[in-house]
């Protein structure tokens, strides 16, 4: 018992010193300085991916969750409102194995975001954000869907990881 003692009055001290100087881990804090609470709602979609809105939506709030101290509530208890827009996916070639087959696409995402409080205000706001990502493509036409569904699903991801932290630093 001795001994549990004698290395529990050793270690609090540097305890008290690391919280004292203000040392945290990465990450956390409230979005835009204060918001505690927020609503997110499903992103609108100007493209024809049809699952983009919803993918870009999803992603937000699974980082504003992770990476946050802000709660994400439905909108009748949020004091602050996100709202987004997928605004154009596009593809383009990066790769061909003959001038009729392409071997490799990138698409490229752009979306719009607007943080705003509760009269309407806007608070916060980014236009056409973007982000890309290659895929291979397949000669099956289900492989392809999939291989261009996760490129989407990356781009959601890595635009969510960007805003947050955008939305979390003071530029």
């Amino acid at each position: 018992m001795k001994k549990y003692l004698a290395w529990m009055m050793m270690f609090v001290p540097f305890l008290m010193l690391g919280s004292a100087c203000g040392y945290r881990l990465a990450g956390g804090g409230l979005i835009n300085n204060d918001v505690a609470r927020v609503s997110v709602a499903i992103f609108g979609n100007k493209t024809s991916e049809s699952r983009a809105g919803i993918s870009f939506t999803n992603e937000l709030i699974r980082e504003i969750t992770a990476k946050t101290d802000t709660i994400v509530v439905g909108a009748d208890s949020a004091t602050r409102k996100i709202t987004g827009t997928v605004q154009s996916i596009t593809f383009s070639t990066l790769s061909r194995s003959s001038s009729e087959d392409v071997t490799e696409r990138e698409v490229t995402a752009m979306v719009d975001v607007v943080l705003t409080d509760a009269g309407g205000k806007v608070l916060w706001s980014v236009k056409s954000f973007s982000a890309s990502e290659s895929y291979k493509v397949s000669s099956s036409g289900v492989d392809d869907e999939a291989n261009k569904r996760e490129a989407v699903d990356l781009i959601a991801e890595r635009v969510a990881e960007r805003l947050v932290s955008q939305m979390t630093n003071d530029f």
